[in-house]
């Protein structure tokens, strides 16, 4: 059965994620067997490169967050 709660807190924070730089997709996967959010960049940059308001946070809601580069997203033509 999915957990409905880390849907729901992917859901609530999914914009404010979004406009995050490098931020290019958010969804719910796993982490060591675990739900986490996932949240997919570009490219994975240092903590001390961003201003704190362009940080990933490590939780959301109480539900652990991944980070994970998959490089620059285009459509297919």
């Amino acid at each position: 059965m999915p957990d409905t709660a880390i849907e729901e807190a992917r859901r609530s924070h999914e914009d404010e994620l979004l406009a995050l730089p490098n931020v290019t997709a958010v969804g719910v996967g796993e982490r060591a067997g675990e739900p986490v959010i996932k949240v997919f960049v570009a490219r994975k940059v240092p903590a001390s490169e961003l201003a704190p308001g362009e940080r990933v946070p490590h939780s959301i809601d109480g539900h652990p967050v991944d980070v994970e580069e998959i490089g620059a997203v285009e459509a297919e033509r």
